[in-house]
């Protein structure tokens, strides 16, 4: 996608409620016509019934103004109602896409942009629908009421737009004075945030290891500088409000004494109350105008969020539907795969180098080898959650990282090493969120060995797994995440380390899952280091330093990795013990291979 259509997204979905804008301008120039109702009220009150001294006209203009007040209440609350629609009909637009890029965001190692995206939207969002907003929908009707000005007399509506126009300098200067600070401001305040969520989520470490003063000052640093920050933005725009205020005080009360110096010097020919009513007029032309000043705040911070989210849009395209493919059978295979993490630099080393295999349908393969051998990085791959740098994954023949997600999802299991469950129930943490169908969440949960513990609580496969699925064990955790893996009968399931947290029971459950998956014609791939599960591989592969060092039968691989009768000194071998444990050791391979 070229940086133009990219760009053009938001903008786009800005563009789809321009009617409702129209609609919102057009209360704007209602607004600006009714706020005069004052202007010739006192107008009318001066030249007519002070000289007539009519109670009667009296009553009658006063009663016609108060149906006006109401009139402008209402027509000013259907504009907010206008605005609100279109700021609704902007995040129907483009809040799927947005949510979708920063996910994918997320994935692909551009954290940073991300995490403060969603914010950026609704701060684009929250803006369409602001006072501030209104107040700039009011400025062209502020111009016109200078031209009513003009009309009363050539001089007086040279000074109104002569404060309108330092208003507009001010403005300017505003904007130029705080943009700086502001936007650094909001680059630690986002640091700070991010800080803040990681020292909440790692908080069980911090405690334990005392660290919670060290964070905290890290913290406190982090909003010592956010403040200065805030603060000097804040002294700047302080600065120009009060001097914009001054303007329109001194405005609207010079115009009062320059009618009357017009008037006595007979260069005005109307009468005293078109005087006043031209001082109102300033007035209330500069009141948007001051309004958007004391704003301009908002004003920024949405037009720079705007500008963060056509960048991620541009960073992130949106994926082109292709052809809708068949459900696949299991096929896996792998040809001359390359790839490193996405998001570090292109001279990183990959962590995995020209891997190749091909596992059938219904064949089960075993990932052995030492920490940071790359085997999490291959599941990462398998499931097409990382592209590859060179190679390809094809599951069937087709390119898994190409595959719509939507359509390969409900065909794929995967069990990552840190499993995560989501606030909900058990269940829709099994159906991962999907529509709840009670017989393949049972199926699920009978297979990995969670039937009866499930059924044994009180709310059953409805009791809330809490966030993050605190409220479960590492070892429920550890199954729940595995029956979610399994659930609708998939064609390719991986998985990274399954046993890990599992107790005896648990690693029989594991077994009996991995033994139905492939009764059912599964293809499975397991990162494992524990005797009972190699045992029931058809095809191992070893992974050295991101190297394949072998790949076949079980016995051929375990084979390979005995040491040979005659070793060179000082030469660095692997161990047969280095990489296999048996399921009573009490536990695995250390984690974290990338």
């Amino acid at each position: 996608m070229s940086p133009g259509i990219a760009v053009s997204e938001a903008r786009l979905a800005l563009g789809k409620q321009k009617p409702v804008f129209v609609r919102a301008a057009l209360f704007s120039v209602v607004i600006g016509v009714l706020m005069l109702a004052p202007s010739f009220y006192m107008l009318e009150v001066y030249d007519r019934v002070l000289n007539s001294r009519s109670m009667t006209t009296l009553a009658m203009l006063t009663l016609l103004l108060a149906v006006v007040y109401v009139v402008l209440e209402v027509v000013q609350w259907a504009r907010q109602c206008v605005l609100r629609q279109a700021a609704e009909g902007f995040d129907v637009a483009l809040g799927s896409r947005v949510y979708e890029a920063v996910f994918l965001a997320n994935l692909h190692g551009a954290r940073a942009i991300g995490q403060r995206s969603l914010r950026d939207f609704a701060t684009v969002r929250d803006f369409i629908c602001s006072p501030v907003m209104a107040g700039l929908m009011d400025i062209p009707m502020a111009l016109l009421l200078i031209g009513v000005i003009f009309y009363i007399d050539q001089v007086l509506g040279w000074f109104g737009l002569a404060s309108a126009l330092i208003q507009g300098v001010i403005t300017f200067f505003n904007k130029r004075s705080a943009q700086a600070p502001l936007a650094k401001a909001n680059m630690l305040s986002n640091h700070a945030r991010t800080f803040v969520d990681a020292s909440l989520k790692n908080g069980e470490v911090v405690q334990a290891m005392g660290m919670s003063e060290g964070v905290r000052q890290r913290w406190l640093g982090m909003q010592k500088e956010l403040l200065s920050q805030q603060a000097l933005a804040s002294d700047r725009a302080g600065v120009f409000t009060a001097l914009s205020k001054y303007v329109q005080l001194v405005s609207s009360s010079l115009m009062l004494g320059l009618g009357a110096w017009l008037l006595l010097g007979e260069h005005f020919s109307g009468t005293p109350g078109l005087i006043l009513m031209a001082s109102i007029l300033a007035g209330r032309a500069l009141a948007p105008l001051v309004q958007v000043i004391v704003g301009w705040r908002k004003v920024v911070d949405s037009r720079e969020a705007l500008a963060r989210l056509e960048e991620l849009l541009m960073k992130v395209p949106a994926a082109v539907p292709g052809l809708s493919l068949p459900a696949p059978q299991g096929r896996l295979t792998l040809e001359h795969v390359t790839a490193r993490p996405p998001g570090i630099g292109p001279s990183a080393k990959p962590v995995l180098r020209n891997v190749s295999l091909e596992l059938p349908p219904g064949k089960m393969l075993a990932v052995i080898g030492p920490s940071a051998s790359g085997k999490s990085s291959l599941t990462h791959l398998l499931v097409g959650i990382w592209p590859c740098l060179g190679g390809t994954v094809r599951l069937d023949g087709v390119d898994v990282f190409t595959w719509n997600k939507r359509e390969l999802g409900p065909h794929v299991g995967f069990l990552p090493q840190e499993v995560a469950l989501f606030e909900g129930t058990i269940a829709q943490n099994i159906a991962r969120f999907g529509e709840l169908d009670y017989d393949k969440i049972e199926t699920a949960g009978k297979i990995t060995g969670l039937h009866a513990y499930i059924l044994g609580l009180p709310m059953g496969y409805d009791t809330s797994v809490g966030d993050d699925g605190m409220a479960l064990s590492g070892g429920m955790r550890q199954r729940v995440g595995l029956a979610r893996a399994i659930y609708g009968s998939p064609r390719l399931v991986v998985l990274d380390e399954p046993d890990a947290n599992l107790d005896e029971s648990g690693d029989a459950a594991l077994a009996n899952a991995l033994q139905a998956l492939r009764a059912k014609g599964a293809t499975v791939v397991a990162v494992t280091h524990r005797k009972n599960l190699l045992a029931m591989a058809d095809l191992m592969l070893l992974l050295v330093d991101g190297d394949p060092k072998a790949f076949g039968p079980p016995a051929a691989v375990l084979n390979a990795l005995k040491p040979p009768k005659q070793a060179q000194a000082g030469a660095r071998r692997l161990s047969y013990s280095s990489v296999i444990t048996t399921s009573s050791g009490g536990g695995s391979a250390p984690m974290g291979s990338r």
